[in-house]
């Protein structure tokens, strides 16, 4: 590809530039190997994609149904009551209308992660606190250091993306139920499930029927990355339907397009091509993680989303990396320098058939080593300025190294420590963790101090009648709620199942789950 299409990761800030603008630039109608966009290669089935073409002129002339003609449908299909559910055009659409509705002050989001949880607030004018997930630990989150983050902060609403974005970290069912019950005394706690479907750790690992229980819980889930379709854009949330109402109200009657309608009414007839697209990937995904595993100084991190994280060998700088993968082998990544949290050591691969693999581990071995493995190329850049594309979050950045906002006014500020020695700076690859040459000695903010890990025996799930004698490990004010019991206003699990006006519907599985072979509500295994 020509070399002045690398001209367009330096417009596009916090994301990486269209499939349609790299396609445009390369001038020749053909667009890279997408290791860059995380979503399912494997579905929609090729008969699929005939149907949707020969109905395209019906599907694009016409106005779509109702939001909540479709909603309905997407409901049949997941067996979850309509009033539970509000669909967004896109999970972002979603993240949008949940700030400015329902977090009022502050978030906490653990980075790095998808970068609207962090940015979206910031523009709205509310304090993002930022938890580090540390390379140290394989940037896994823990929970019990993350709740005494946020009682340390004062936030007031909280998200765990899971798997988180870009590492693909994975949090089993039972801590985040254990989570929500600390925290109910906030505002919101969102749980992102946007990539759960491509996890394999668990059996059912949603969280979608506890959030209902909830009057403070929301479930992100997206439709585009499981389906292969990013380009329709839509996605749904789930939550108490006093919550979802809320959200729902403000999203327009026509927020969903035809396409969006066109695909959801064709899922139920093809439940089982999409459990083994799923399956598929889970198989791809241990090949390739395998595949870069064996490259000379290449770290891969553990993943439960369909893509892979991993940390260039000493001496490769991620740009330089991007840059010739895509103008000297036509192949797209995400360099992840721009990613609150990481730096451009860090790029995010997206796990693809064997094919594309092979291609992708030649190509780095030729950018990385030249014509020998064993040794990195030495190709320091110069550094990448962190531009988020917002300016209030680049003077947030700028002013605090990344950290976060200003501590909560009832917290004392952090000490700043002495400026760091000439060896240890050395040591710090003349860089801030975010691409940015870092000019020594500079004043380093000491980290705040964090709790212990919390004892595997504290990590299991709580019984009912211990839970009112047992205080919570993450120090809430109030313990789990009672079964049959409303969460502060919430529903009873029987409520949720088919009464007081609610859709009636079975605890778990999908409609015609025998005869369709529909993957069940945590599109997980079969159902049948």
């Amino acid at each position: 590809m020509a070399e002045n299409v690398t001209s367009l990761f330096r417009a596009t800030a916090a994301h990486s530039p269209s499939m349609a603008a790299l396609t445009r630039a390369a001038g020749d109608g053909a667009g890279p190997i997408d290791f860059c966009i995380p979503v399912n290669p494997y579905f929609p089935t090729p008969g699929m994609w005939d149907e949707m073409s020969s109905r395209l002129r019906d599907i694009i002339t016409y106005y779509p149904s109702s939001a909540d003609t479709i909603t309905s449908e997407l409901c049949n299909l997941l067996q979850l009551p309509p009033q539970a559910v509000a669909m967004g055009n896109g999970s972002t659409e979603l993240i949008t209308w949940i700030d400015h509705l329902l977090v009022r002050e502050s978030l906490a989001i653990p980075v790095p992660t998808f970068g609207r949880w962090t940015d979206q607030p910031m523009e709205t004018g509310k304090r993002v606190d930022m938890f580090p997930l540390q390379e140290s630990s394989g940037f896994a989150l823990d929970l019990a250091q993350y709740a005494e983050f946020i009682r340390a902060r004062g936030t007031r609403a909280a998200v765990i993306c899971n798997p988180n974005n870009p590492d693909g970290g994975f949090l089993h069912k039972h801590a985040i139920v254990q989570f929500m019950d600390a925290m109910a005394d906030l505002d919101l706690i969102v749980i992102d499930e946007s990539f759960l479907e491509f996890a394999d750790a668990e059996a059912e690992p949603s969280v979608v029927q506890e959030a209902m229980l909830r009057p403070n819980v929301i479930v992100l889930r997206s439709l585009g990355k499981n389906f292969g379709l990013h380009g329709i854009r839509f996605g749904y949330m789930v939550a108490n339907p006093s919550l979802a109402g809320r959200v729902r109200s403000m999203l327009p009657k026509w927020n969903l397009n035809a396409f969006a309608e066109y695909v959801v009414f064709m899922l139920k007839e093809h439940g089982a091509e999409y459990a083994q697209s799923l399956q598929q990937v889970y198989r791809d995904r241990l090949d390739m993680s395998s595949q870069l595993a064996s490259l000379p100084g290449l770290t891969v991190y553990p993943s439960q989303g369909n893509f892979l994280f991993v940390r260039l060998p000493v001496g490769a700088e991620g740009t330089v990396v991007r840059d010739r993968l895509l103008t000297e082998h036509r192949i797209l990544v995400r360099e992840c320098g721009n990613k609150i949290g990481s730096s451009s050591r860090f790029l995010r691969l997206v796990v693809r058939p064997q094919v594309d693999v092979r291609r992708l581990v030649s190509g780095l071995e030729q950018v990385l080593y030249g014509t020998r493995r064993g040794a990195a190329v030495p190709e320091l850049a110069n550094g990448t300025n962190y531009s988020s594309g917002t300016a209030a979050v680049d003077r947030l950045v700028g002013s605090t190294n990344g950290a976060g906002a200003p501590l909560a006014p009832q917290v004392q500020p952090m000490p700043v420590a002495a400026p760091m020695p000439a060896a240890a700076a050395a040591s710090y690859d003349q860089s801030n963790g975010y691409g940015t040459p870092m000019p020594m000695p500079t004043p380093i903010p000491t980290p705040m101090p964090m709790p212990a890990p919390m004892p595997a025996a504290a990590q299991m799930p709580v019984a009912p009648a211990a839970a009112a004698a047992a205080p919570s490990p993450f120090a809430a004010p109030q313990g789990p709620t009672p079964p049959g019991v409303p969460a502060r206003g919430g529903l009873t699990a029987a409520q949720v199942r088919g009464t007081n006006g609610l859709t009636p519907a079975p605890a778990s599985g999908w409609p015609n789950a025998q005869a369709q072979s529909w993957p069940n509500a945590a599109g997980m295994g079969q159902t049948g």
